[in-house]
């Protein structure tokens, strides 16, 4: 049932949960109790001085009588149907669920929303224990410290009659490296500590800094959108932006987004959202900017805003994710490479082709995201220099009853390794999730 036709509903619920009677509610807004009785079952419209009146007697806003539950909320309802696709849970009735039982409801969102994050936690360790190549040497040098360890060991308890000199020698060896062991190992502590902290504090690479303080901030930066804050300012005052490295990729960022607001304003890319869904090109087209600055213009927007919750991801040439922005249901790596099949990586493949693809991602909740990708060479063009590609991919959620939910998704994963679509072309390495979580 659409969210506007469930007004009745909620003034029951309202009216119910304080102990009014029907008759009473309709006496004092001066309409019948039956008028009252189709409101209440949805069988009549209602708006205008009515719902005012209504909304007055029963001390709430009117806005959430028509509105209800916040649309986070009955999406976060349609990702947990979604991914218990067996219960028998009507898809339909979730806005009504949300109305009549708000308090089921959240608990019911905040289940779901703490399985995805459990989800995410346990692929984001699986990916950093795999690819990290800090984490890599480190173990390296772990084990190759314990086998040296051993060996002189073993030298020592095999042979009855060694020569004091070579027993000291032996000896001087397993304690030095004995010594590099516990260095190595409290290295690799530290560093395993710093790594968990990474969402909230200390990261352990720039680039995860940066993330780290993007995050934080919410992808948007309400100071920057009247040209009025100071940039230096913003990252002196940013704690996650421990490293120089980070912080000059964060001014980088942060000039970017204060020039392309200019361009694009935040309050009239919203306006324009209110009644449009948003396209990357058709906004291009619209305000008269390039593509990738109408998808990180509408990647920028607040979550609560009318566009609604929006994802964006970036790589250079090589691949490489330079930005991440996720979005509840679909997961982006953090370390290691993506799966190969996102519309992301077949722009960076056919550079000024605009694709436009619906996709599902494997072994998450069930949604479906619309993606917008594209890419194109960054500078202006030179005759003694090849073009360096920069690929960018809008990634946006489908509510129920859209055009496109209705379309063919194509089936894509996070990344190899814990990807658990058996059969895959392109799959690089086989995944450690046989059955998927």
């Amino acid at each position: 049932m659409p969210q506007g036709q469930l007004t009745g509903t909620r003034i029951r619920e309202r009216r119910v949960r304080q102990g009014m009677r029907q008759a009473d509610l309709a006496a004092q807004v001066g309409i019948s109790a039956s008028y009252l009785n189709l409101i209440e079952h949805n069988k009549r419209r209602i708006g205008g001085k009515l719902l005012v009146a209504i909304a007055h007697e029963l001390s709430v806003e009117p806005a959430q009588l028509t509105e209800g539950a916040e649309a986070a909320l009955i999406a976060t309802l349609r990702e947990a149907r979604a991914a218990h696709s067996g219960a028998g849970a009507e898809q339909e009735r979730a806005e009504e669920f949300a109305g009549r039982f708000p308090g089921w409801a959240e608990v019911l969102a905040r289940s779901q929303r703490r399985a995805a994050s459990l989800e995410r936690t346990v692929e984001t360790l699986t990916d950093r224990l795999t690819h990290d190549p800090h984490l890599a040497a480190a173990l390296h040098e772990v084990l190759s410290t314990v086998t040296a360890i051993r060996s002189t060991a073993a030298i020592l308890a095999d042979t009855r009659e060694i020569e004091p000199e070579w027993r000291d020698r032996f000896q001087r060896n397993i304690n030095e490296d004995a010594a590099r062991l516990a260095e190595s190992a409290q290295s690799l502590v530290t560093y395993l500590d710093r790594a968990g902290e990474a969402d909230g504090g200390e990261a352990a690479a720039p680039q995860e800094e940066l993330d780290a303080f993007l995050a934080q901030i919410g992808w948007h930066v309400p100071e920057l959108e009247d040209g009025q804050a100071d940039v230096e300012a913003l990252i002196a005052g940013a704690e996650t932006l421990k490293s120089a490295p980070a912080r000059a990729l964060a001014r980088a960022w942060l000039e970017r987004y204060a020039d392309e607001a200019a361009q694009l304003p935040a309050r009239d890319l919203m306006r324009w959202c209110e009644d449009n869904a948003p396209d990357p090109g058709r906004v291009a087209r619209e305000f008269g900017v390039s593509v990738p600055v109408a998808m990180r213009r509408i990647a920028s927007l607040a979550a609560d805003g009318p566009a609604g919750r929006i994802g964006m991801v970036s790589c250079d040439a090589s691949g490489t994710l330079i930005f991440r922005k996720p979005v509840d249901g679909f997961a982006v790596p953090r370390f290691g490479a993506a799966c190969p099949l996102w519309p992301l990586f077949a722009a960076l493949s056919q550079p000024m082709t605009p694709i436009r693809q619906v996709v599902q991602q494997a072994a998450r909740d069930g949604g479906r995201f619309l993606c917008y990708a594209l890419a194109l060479p960054q500078g202006a063009p030179d005759f003694d220099a090849l073009p360096v590609l920069e690929a960018h991919m809008l990634i946006i959620p489908l509510e129920g009853g859209s055009e496109a939910q209705a379309a063919p998704a194509r089936e894509v994963g996070v990344g190899c390794r814990i990807c658990p679509r058996i059969s895959c072309d392109a799959r690089r390495e086989p995944s450690i999730l046989a059955d998927g979580f």
